[in-house]
C-alpha cells in the first residue's frame, strides 16, 4: 500500500464532517453532513432527515460526491490542507432489514448524540458506497485511486 493511499485513508478515518454534493434538478447542491465508516470499511454511513433537500436529492438520484478536508486552523495557505473527494452511490438502509441495526449501532457509536433521532420517522440511514477517490495532500501532491485501495489502507490502519 502506498504512503499516499494511507494518508487518504487516515484523513477519512480521522474526520467526521464533510460536504455532500447531490443533484438538485440537474444542478449541484452541497450540504454538510456527519459520516461514519461502516464496520468493515465498505461504505460510509449518513443519517439524514427527509426534510433536507440533499436527502430528497439522493433518493431521486443516488450518485453523490463527498469532500473531506483536514480542518483549516486559519494559519498558512489553505491550499496545503489535505483533502479527499469520494464519488459513488447512496442507498437507503431500510429499517427492519438485516443491515439496519449493525449500521445504526456503528453510526451511534461514532455520534452518540444522534441516538434520539433514530426514534424520529423522517430520518433515513444512508449507505454511500464510494468507487472513485481523489486525494490532494497539499501543493503538487495528488493521486487518484479506487475505493478498494483505500479500503485496504483503512484495514491496515485498523490493525495498528
Amino acid at each position: 500500500m502506498s504512503a499516499i493511499t494511507r494518508e487518504a485513508a487516515a484523513l477519512i478515518r480521522s474526520q467526521r464532517w464533510a460536504a455532500l454534493a447531490t443533484l438538485d434538478e440537474g444542478q449541484p447542491l452541497a450540504s454538510m453532513v456527519a459520516y461514519a465508516l461502516d464496520e468493515d470499511g465498505t461504505a460510509l454511513l449518513f443519517f439524514l432527515s427527509q426534510l433536507a433537500q440533499h436527502t430528497r436529492n439522493l433518493i431521486d438520484s443516488p450518485r453523490v460526491s463527498l469532500v473531506i478536508s483536514e480542518p483549516d486552523d486559519g494559519d498558512d495557505d489553505p491550499q496545503r490542507l489535505q483533502r479527499v473527494t469520494l464519488t459513488g452511490e447512496a442507498t437507503i438502509v431500510r429499517r427492519g432489514s438485516s443491515e439496519f441495526d449493525p449500521a445504526a449501532l456503528r453510526y451511534v457509536d461514532r455520534f452518540p448524540d444522534a441516538l434520539p433521532r433514530f426514534e424520529l420517522g423522517d430520518f433515513l440511514l444512508v449507505r454511500c458506497l464510494p468507487s472513485d477517490v481523489r486525494y490532494v495532500g497539499g501543493l503538487a501532491r495528488a493521486a487518484r485511486f479506487t475505493w478498494q485501495e483505500v479500503r485496504g489502507a483503512l484495514e491496515e490502519l485498523e490493525k495498528r
